[in-house]
């Protein structure tokens, strides 16, 4: 079985694709790791590893159809596997992967116009590569501006009224990006897929990075600053896997 290809075509569609196949791949890469590694046996013929979307993940021979529906990935990940140290196979694997989420993505969104493309790229590049995750790197900070505006990424909680709080242990950990404000309203809600409004409630899972309204995953501001570290309900369920 091939890469599962898809129908999406607006840029928060190819977006809601993106991150989908990439919290498979980070499945595979982190809460499956002993399981992927088993399977890529070197011993087998060229193997590919797939994220879906459905959050799930995949390794198997590359597509027969030529050319393919969608971009292939990285071909032949096994081969590698017995030769390199686990924890550089499992970093190279992930730029791989990063380079074929990016092809995916663009190859969907072939059709955009170049403000869309942006958006597009602008919305990915909101969230740590998979290598970033994979190698725990922490991402480069941009220099911070005085927009009380701006999102800090990590263990920032978004109160109503637009400030961002952070939890002092974590700071220096949280994933920053300077941001002008009409670019906050790019954001998806990771749960119904709505845009940011400044008057709502968001809560940033340090898990997989993704922002959410505080209605949608029960969560009030009240509540939120009392968490140290707040896990979506994808994230929870996988880890409970």
């Amino acid at each position: 079985m091939a890469s599962v290809p898809s129908s999406a075509r607006t840029v928060e569609e190819i977006f809601k694709d993106y991150s989908a196949r990439r919290a498979g791949i980070l499945r595979a890469l982190i809460y499956d790791v002993d399981e992927f590694y088993g399977i890529c046996d070197p011993e087998k013929e060229n193997l590919c590893l797939y994220g879906h979307p459905n959050e799930t993940w995949e390794v198997n021979l590359p597509a027969e159809e030529v050319p393919p529906e969608l971009p292939e990935p990285a071909l032949g990940i096994n081969f590698a596997r017995d030769g390199m140290n686990r924890r550089d196979w499992l970093s190279l694997i992930a730029v791989h992967s990063d380079c074929w989420l990016l092809s995916v993505a663009f190859y969907l969104g072939a059709r955009l116009n170049r403000n869309e493309r942006k958006r597009l790229f602008s919305l990915i590049n909101d969230l740590p590569t998979v290598f970033e995750v994979v190698t725990e790197r922490k991402p480069v900070k941009d220099k911070p501006n005085a927009d009380s505006g701006s999102k800090s990424r990590g263990s920032t909680k978004r109160s109503i009224d637009g400030q961002v709080k952070s939890n002092p242990k974590l700071a220096e950990e949280s994933y920053e990006e300077e941001e002008e404000d009409d670019e906050h309203s790019e954001t998806l809600c990771g749960s119904c897929g709505g845009n940011y409004n400044a008057d709502e409630f968001w809560i940033g899972c340090d898990i997989c990075e993704r922002w959410f309204h505080g209605k949608c995953v029960k969560i009030t501001p009240a509540k939120a600053e009392s968490i140290k570290q707040y896990k979506c309900p994808s994230c929870m369920k996988r880890g409970r896997q």
